[in-house]
C-alpha cells in the first residue's frame, strides 16, 4: 500500500512539471481552452489547465500547486483523494462548456480549486481538530467563490495581476472537485487521522 500523502505529492509535482514544461516549449494557441475547437480537439479538456499566460500567472499557480501539495502531504491524504483530483481534471474544463462566452481560457486555477474541495472534504470526514480545519477550508473556500461573482463577467481583471481572472474556472473546478470527490469516494469510511498532525 502507497505511503498516505504520496499519490497526492505525484499529482501536484505532475501538474507543476507540465505547466512548465508548456511553458518552455509548447505554443499556447495549440492547447489552450477555445471552446469553437474542443469538439475537433478535445485534448484541450486536459491542456487547457497547463497553459499560461505569464510568468506571473504561472509563478501564482505552481504556488498554488505547493500549498496543496504541503496540505496533501500533512493530511496523509489517500491515493483515492489524488484519483479524484486526476477526475476533476477534466470535469474542470468541461463545466466551463456552460459559458460560452468564455471562447478562451488558460490556466491551472480551476484544477486547483478542484483539489481544494477534495482535500476539504476529506479532512471533513475525519475527528476532531482535523474535521474543523476541513470545514473551515470548505467555508473559505465557499466565501471566495462568492465574493468572486463566477456568474458575472466570464473575464475579470485583478489589480497586481497581469492576466485577466475567469471566476467561473473557479466555481467549475470546486463543482468539479465535489463531484470527482463523490465519485471515488463512495462507501469511503472515515479517514483515519494524519500521522503528521494537519
Amino acid at each position: 500500500m502507497a505511503e498516505p500523502g504520496k499519490a497526492w505529492l505525484l499529482v501536484c509535482a505532475l501538474l507543476a512539471k507540465l505547466s512548465l514544461l508548456v511553458w518552455l516549449i509548447a505554443p499556447a494557441a495549440a492547447l489552450d481552452w477555445q471552446v469553437g475547437r474542443i469538439a475537433a480537439e478535445p485534448w484541450r479538456m486536459l491542456t487547457a489547465a497547463l497553459v499560461h499566460l505569464s510568468l506571473l500567472h504561472l509563478a501564482a499557480n505552481l504556488s498554488g500547486c505547493a500549498v496543496l501539495a504541503l496540505l496533501g502531504w500533512r493530511a496523509a491524504l489517500p491515493a483515492t483523494a489524488a484519483w479524484a483530483w486526476l477526475l476533476a481534471w477534466p470535469l474542470t474544463q468541461v463545466g466551463l462548456l456552460l459559458r460560452p462566452e468564455l471562447s478562451r481560457y488558460a490556466g491551472l486555477s480551476g484544477v486547483l480549486h478542484a483539489g481544494v474541495a477534495i482535500a476539504a472534504l476529506l479532512l471533513a470526514t475525519r475527528t476532531g481538530r482535523e474535521r474543523w480545519i476541513g470545514l473551515g477550508i470548505a467555508v473559505g473556500l465557499g466565501l471566495k467563490l462568492a465574493l468572486e461573482a463566477p456568474l458575472g463577467p466570464v473575464l475579470r481583471q485583478v489589480p497586481g495581476f497581469d492576466f485577466p481572472v475567469a471566476p467561473f474556472a473557479h466555481l467549475s473546478g470546486a463543482v468539479a472537485g465535489v463531484l470527482a470527490w463523490r465519485l471515488t469516494m463512495r462507501g469511503f469510511e472515515r479517514s483515519p487521522r494524519s500521522p503528521h498532525g494537519t
